[in-house]
């Protein structure tokens, strides 16, 4: 029988699932349809020091291969999560990660303080793109997406992943930043950018304009970053983007992943979670790998 087990800058997590923060709420949904407990690890909705609202409606828009949002982060703020939603988690079994964005980097790092060592994991977006135009995105530069990790390292008590955009031209740059200034793991990607129109009123499908593509559509753009980035940086890696099966959870990891993200699947099979690690499970079974975690990592480029 295959071992499930992972490590992620020595978080432990029975298996390497991850549901993807801004797909799975709180958790307390998914819930009611199977037992949470069975994911390795919970990036929980992305928090802000106060309370959002989000962005106007529709924020929400089909596309091929998968489907475009913009949401805008809203959320109840970090001290309603710390006292609402996290007691609920922490009864899980389960790795409770904390997503967490702010305008500027003392703001990330006071959001650190805040949560302390309550979660396991840190997991700082600085790649969100649908905020309004007074949102920053820090990933766009290695500086900025640097200046904000020392930030959340000086407050941190739990290790501190990083969700880096592929809205940029090198991305390698910008995790290698990220490594330098102190981050001990890497998340990869957040949505790429896009826009729909609605012909009959010609105007655009989201209130916003454009808003963040996610689903299958994306898959083997994460592929090349997870690869490009696990190879430059050496660090460990939660892969995701497009996540539709087990077989594309090996290949992620077999790119360098330690940890594999599921999110829009989620939200066409609410047991996606159950159906992906049973799929990942009799592959490597049928393949006779021992260990899980021995995929990470394992593809032999050209």
């Amino acid at each position: 029988m295959t071992d499930l087990f992972v490590s992620v800058a020595g978080v432990k997590m029975k298996n390497p699932l991850i549901a993807v923060s801004g797909c799975f709420g709180f958790g307390r949904e998914y819930d009611e349809y199977f037992d949470i407990s069975l994911l390795g690890g919970i990036s929980v909705k992305g928090l802000t020091l106060k309370p959002r609202e989000g962005n106007p409606p529709p924020r929400a828009a089909e596309a091929f291969g998968g489907c475009l949002n913009s949401v805008g982060l809203q959320n109840p703020g970090v001290e309603a999560f710390l006292r609402d939603e996290l007691p609920f988690l922490v009864k899980k079994d389960v790795a409770v990660i904390a997503n967490i964005s702010g305008g500027s980097p003392e703001e990330y790092g006071e959001m650190a303080g805040l949560i302390g060592d309550s979660v396991d994991m840190l997991e700082v977006n600085i790649s969100c793109p649908n905020l309004n135009k007074d949102g920053v995105n820090f990933s766009n530069d290695p500086r900025s997406a640097a200046g904000v990790t020392e930030a959340v390292k000086k407050t941190a008590k739990v290790p501190v992943c990083v969700k880096l955009s592929p809205n940029v031209t090198d991305i390698a740059s910008v995790a290698l930043a990220c490594k330098d200034a102190g981050a001990d793991a890497l998340s990869l990607i957040n949505t790429l950018l896009g826009m729909r129109i609605d012909i009959e009123t010609r105007r655009p499908a989201l209130r916003m304009n454009t808003g963040g593509l996610s689903g299958p559509a994306i898959f083997p753009v994460a592929m090349r970053c997870v690869w490009q980035v696990a190879t430059a940086t050496g660090l460990p890696v939660i892969g995701m983007g497009g996540v539709s099966d087990g077989l594309d959870a090996a290949e992620m990891m077999m790119a360098g992943a330690s940890a594999v993200g599921i999110g829009t699947a989620l939200f066409q099979d609410p047991y996606a979670p159950e159906r992906i690690l049973r799929e990942l499970t009799d592959w490597c079974e049928g393949h006779m790998v021992d260990r899980v975690s021995d995929l990470t990592g394992s593809v032999e480029a050209y």
